[in-house]
């Protein structure tokens, strides 16, 4: 027998045994309280052949430990996808897959889903990142693909597209009938998601035993501090990036904060000029608008002098979530052919669009994650609009549902990161709309905050100033001894 069929022998013997062991802990009453710490013990890799490989029958050994009379918690679909030349001293294979979850995980006979889940790996030893992403992660597959810190730190990761996008839609997968305004959204919340992400970090727990990090980026940054609130446990250190814990549907800090803190005064002077020399040429944009729209097959939910008005109101927002800087902006002198390419350029209308891959984000900011409003006042002579007050369900939620906003995730949220001894950093721009809406430090040594100066939505480690890059990788790095 060779060794590769010698260690399926003993995987198998030793899956067996598990079995028993487990079904006489199914007869207990204890059964739920030691579910965990059982399926947490991975032990040795048996599937692999060598060891510095990661094969399907590696993933195969996984669903080894799912209970026999459980539906969930399976892999499956397996693809081998490609790495581009430049990665595979890093990454030395990477798969798609999906995991099959509950829609309910507290009531799992409510039905299942299958969930996308992509991993990069490169050693069985090394920490692995959980990324917990907040939309699609259909980008994961492109060869050049590679997650922030796993890269820094030379780590493994599995990448987990969030529950109701894209391929990972509840209801959807089961019956093509059913359409995004009939779609039943109770099951898209920060909690189940939390618990989707539970169910692959113990999957994956069984052939990746080192230490685990969870990290997100804007919404995915939110998901990776519920994640850590929900399941602290589950992880030993959780970097959040640029993510936002508002308070209502229209939390209000946002505005102040565009009008008073973002760039200089000179800066926020150029940008209302540009702003108002829009709205002053109103009949050309709105026909130039209407042109490009119907050129880019966009359709909106209003009118095309409420989408030029929702994109006047918009553009601060985006300039400076994308650190723009108003060196850019043209005169207000400038043709109006000039003027407008920039302003589409920067605001984009296809934000305003009646519906795209993106817009069930908009479903769960209603409900529970909030959004940004509006300060209407500096223009309200030249806009067609009264008020700009509840456009969330008139322009994004599909067929205009309305959602009663829970702060039970905003309270969660700040009271987790006052008080808990989990391992954070968190990353900012200091001109990111985004960081007005972020939570408090609370100065505790597990906690740790770096803003980068000036920065945007794109702040990230790699692009901090040198000695406070240089200070957030070394405590990546103690923090994972």
């Amino acid at each position: 027998m060779n060794i590769r069929n010698l260690r399926k022998g003993f995987a198998a013997a030793f899956a067996s045994a598990m079995i028993c062991v487990l079904s006489v802990c199914l007869s207990s009453a204890a059964f739920a309280q030691s579910e965990d710490s059982l399926r947490y013990q991975a032990g040795p890799r048996f599937a692999s052949s060598p060891v510095d490989s990661l094969v399907i029958d590696d993933f195969l050994w996984c669903n080894r430990y799912v209970m026999p009379n459980q539906a969930y918690a399976r892999l499956s679909d397996f693809e081998r996808l490609r790495v581009a030349p430049q990665l595979k001293g890093y990454i030395k294979a990477k798969y798609r897959m999906f995991i099959t979850q509950p829609i309910d995980h507290k009531h799992p006979e409510k039905g299942l889903f299958k969930q996308r889940v992509i991993v990069g790996f490169t050693d069985f030893k090394a920490p692995t990142v959980i990324i917990t992403e907040g939309y699609t992660a259909k980008y994961g597959a492109n060869p050049r693909y590679v997650e922030e810190v796993a890269y820094l730190l030379q780590c493994n990761f599995v990448l987990v597209e969030h529950r109701y996008f894209n391929e990972s839609v509840p209801f959807m997968q089961d019956d093509s009938t059913i359409t995004w305004d009939k779609l039943n959204w109770d099951y898209m919340t920060a909690e189940q998601e939390a618990a989707d992400l539970h169910e692959v970090r113990k999957a994956f727990s069984h052939i990746f035993y080192g230490k685990w990090i969870a990290t997100g980026i804007s919404k995915g940054g939110q998901n990776c501090m519920a994640y850590t609130m929900f399941y602290p446990k589950d992880v030993n250190v959780s970097v959040p990036y640029v993510g936002p814990v508002a308070r209502a549907q229209e939390d209000g800090r946002h505005e102040p904060f565009l009008r008073d803190s973002t760039g200089t005064a000179e800066d926020r002077s150029i940008i209302y000029n540009f702003q108002m020399e829009i709205l002053k040429r109103r009949d050309v944009m709105e026909k130039m608008l209407g042109d490009f729209s119907q050129k880019n097959n966009l359709t909106y939910n209003i009118s095309i002098p409420e989408v030029l008005d929702y994109c006047v109101l918009e553009f601060p927002f985006a300039f400076w979530q994308w650190g723009r800087k108003t060196s850019t902006i043209p005169a207000v002198t400038e043709s109006d052919e000039v003027l407008f390419k920039y302003f589409v350029d920067a605001v984009g209308p296809d934000y305003f669009q009646s519906w795209d891959d993106n817009a069930p984000f908009f479903v769960q900011a209603a409900k529970e994650l909030g959004y940004y409003g509006y300060d209407t006042k500096p223009f309200k002579k030249y806009l067609k609009i009264k008020s700009s007050k509840g456009y969330l369900r008139k322009i994004f939620l599909p067929g205009g549902r309305k959602f009663k906003f829970d702060k039970s995730l905003y309270k969660g949220l700040t009271n987790f990161i006052a008080n808990t001894d989990s391992k954070m950093m968190f990353i900012y721009g200091e001109w990111d709309p985004w960081s007005s809406v972020r939570p408090n430090n609370p100065g505790h040594d597990n906690i740790k905050f770096y803003i980068a100066p000036g920065g945007s939505h794109r702040a990230r480690i790699s692009n901090l100033p040198p000695a406070m890059k240089d200070e957030a990788l070394k405590t990546l790095k103690d923090w994972l001894k």
